[in-house]
């Protein structure tokens, strides 16, 4: 799925969200132990091209939801195990980031409740108006679809209570960028929840190996390095290949 070609609409939708982030007055910080990232530095992609068929103006959601949505993916026969793991409350803030065809839009909107919020977000304009679609059919009025760059999750400071990143940081082409993004939308003592595969030499599956970039070490030390402190691991019923972790945001 990897290649160098550059997408013309990449370069111009990362213009105006540079500059939608600038106009709102977006601002660096200065946490210890992680280099501060502005709007106007962008560091180097760590995987160019890879969510390049998630930018295709063709995309067909419903090949993307049978390929999502079925019981053979680990994630989707976990998900009611998952949900619990998450512990969301009425009130709550929640970010799923990378919601794709939206596998948790229901049962987050039911956990957080008519006070709470619940934004779900990708790259991707074709999921998410079908997510926006999904969500206006079963009256989930405290879901805001919305799309975001590749390197941000663009969202107000101080404005949710935990970010979800489920099967997704190996996607991140700009994971320092944008976890300094998800930092900076966290209310002070907010978390994010990070699934991702198990990458073990020898171990893991040829496809797992070829397709994620780097196991829970190396992705826990780049997340830490944008401002935040591994809480720990929960053990989830049903994930085999997968991993989840809490992080808290660091504060100062």
């Amino acid at each position: 799925m990897t290649h160098m070609i550059r997408h013309p609409r990449r370069g111009l939708a990362r213009a105006v969200a540079l500059a939608c982030l600038l106009s709102a007055g977006c601002r660096s910080i200065s946490t210890p132990g992680f280099e501060q990232m502005t709007a106007s530095k962008h560091e180097a992609s760590v995987r160019p091209g890879v969510n390049e068929p998630y930018l295709d103006p063709n995309l067909d959601v419903a090949q993307w939801v049978n390929r999502f949505e079925v019981e053979s993916r680990e994630i989707y026969e976990a998900r009611a195990e998952i949900v619990r793991a998450v512990a969301l409350r009425p009130g709550h803030r929640v970010a799923d980031i990378g919601a794709g065809t939206g596998l948790f839009l229901e049962p987050f909107a039911d956990a957080v409740g008519a006070t709470g919020r619940l934004y779900e977000l990708d790259i991707s304009p074709k999921f998410v108006e079908h997510i926006r679609q999904r969500a206006a059919r079963a009256g989930l009025t405290q879901v805001e679809a919305r799309q975001c760059p590749e390197d941000s999750v663009n969202l107000p400071a101080g404005s949710i209570d935990i970010a979800f990143i489920c099967d997704v940081y190996h996607h991140f082409e700009y994971p320092h960028s944008t976890m300094t993004s998800i930092r900076n939308a966290l209310a002070p003592g907010g978390e994010v929840v990070l699934i991702d595969f198990e990458r073990n030499p020898g171990q893991s599956r040829p496809w797992v190996l070829e397709h994620v970039r780097a196991g829970r070490d190396v992705f826990t030390k780049e997340i830490e390095a944008a401002g935040f402190r591994l809480l720990g691991e929960t053990t989830v019923p049903g994930l085999r290949e997968s991993y989840f972790l809490r992080f808290r945001r660091v504060e100062g």
